[in-house]
């Protein structure tokens, strides 16, 4: 069953170090989640996400599962662990994503959300209680309750009543979900969602709402969808200031190494994010030294390693200028290498943070390290 253990608190930022138990193992925070949208993060093997990346828990979307393989197909084969061939923690978004990302082919309405597949066009329904069902057939270890999330920007007569409605879907969310059991002989724990936009007032209002709701962990939603930086991050620590301390809290869709530099420093304890993923397939790579845009000419001849800090063999072993060769023949061995490259970033990224939370020196060493993340070489 679900257990959240805080390890210690940073004496000089907001900042916590952690574990999350779940039926699939145990998952040490602060944890960035790479994303496999459709039971699969794009170009990287299963294996390849527990060594060299080692991942301890993967994200997967409630939506696209649902129109494709389809329910059916994933209870039949024991749920989404099974289907895919991955053992360890699954944490499944609700879909209310999609509400802002496919506006212009949905609906919303009090009872649910209505959308027009983008795969053949085809109409389906949405509510809170059916979003319960739906991730109890995935069987993903965490679950996300369904959301608005507004659009940026929004004028606060929009975002407050999206936020109400939320407040309204989130309450028919967890009565359904306690009317329910998981179907593979293990738990499930369902977040909440904050919700507000930019509007402290309802950011407030939002996690107070939440918070009351005494779930085993709280998310907060709605960010990196436009607003400027400063503002995510002021957002982030007033909701973290405003959640319980004893349970952990999820940045929804964030982000940048710096943005996740500033997560932990406000007390965020897990993040997910296409970034790294999505980026590595254009062939931006994220490094120890700054962000590097493997097209440029200046790699052409760059016969040193991709990053010799990587715990990914693959970015010791192999040169710039390889991965840019492979990038211009057009070989699919280059998103590959380049998406490898990027997770196991991220994943060192979290690793030396909690390193450095455990050694009391978070503070000094996101201060020395971020500005070099965010240039570019």
């Amino acid at each position: 069953m679900f257990a959240f253990t805080l390890t210690h608190t940073d004496s000089k930022t907001s900042a916590r170090l952690g574990r999350i138990a779940t039926a699939h193992g145990e998952i040490p925070t602060p944890i960035f989640m790479p994303v496999g949208t459709q039971g699969s993060v794009k170009t990287i093997h299963q294996h390849e996400l527990r060594d060299p990346i080692s991942a301890r828990i993967i994200l997967g979307n409630t939506f696209h599962l649902y129109l494709r393989p389809g329910l059916p197909l994933l209870q039949s084969a024991g749920g989404l662990h099974r289907f895919m061939g991955w053992d360890g923690p699954l944490l499944t978004d609700s879909g209310g994503y999609q509400v802002y990302s496919l506006a212009s082919r949905r609906k919303i309405m009090e009872e649910g959300v209505t959308f027009q597949s983008p795969i053949d066009g085809s109409t389906h329904r949405f509510t809170p209680e059916q979003v319960m069902d739906i991730q109890r057939i995935i069987g993903a270890d965490i679950v996300m309750a369904f959301d608005e999330c507004p659009p940026f920007p929004c004028d606060h007569t929009y975002a407050q009543r999206s936020m109400e409605l939320t407040h309204r879907w989130l309450q028919r969310c967890v009565k359904r979900f306690d009317e329910t059991e998981g179907l593979y002989g293990y738990g499930q724990t369902l977040f909440p969602i904050v919700q507000g936009s930019v509007y402290e007032d309802l950011r407030r209002q939002s996690a107070d709402m939440v918070g009351a709701m005494d779930r085993p962990g709280n998310a907060i939603g709605g960010l990196s969808v436009g607003e400027p930086t400063e503002q995510m991050y002021a957002i982030t620590a007033q909701v973290c200031a405003l959640l319980p301390k004893d349970k952990p809290r999820y940045l929804m869709g964030v982000g940048t190494p710096a943005n996740l530099l500033e997560g932990i420093a406000a007390g965020v304890d897990m993040f997910d994010c296409v970034l790294p993923s999505r980026n590595a397939r254009h062939g931006m790579l994220y490094t120890w030294e700054g962000i590097v845009n493997i097209h440029n000419q200046r790699w052409k001849d760059c016969l040193e390693p991709i990053d010799a800090r990587s715990t990914a063999p693959t970015s010791r072993e192999h040169t710039r200028a390889y991965l840019r060769h492979l990038f211009k023949a057009g070989e699919m061995t280059a998103l590959q290498l380049a998406t490898l490259h990027n997770l196991s970033f991220y994943l060192d990224l979290m690793r030396e943070a909690r390193e450095q939370l455990a050694a009391g020196t978070f503070a000094a060493w996101k201060a020395q390290i971020q500005p070099q993340l965010e240039t570019r070489q």
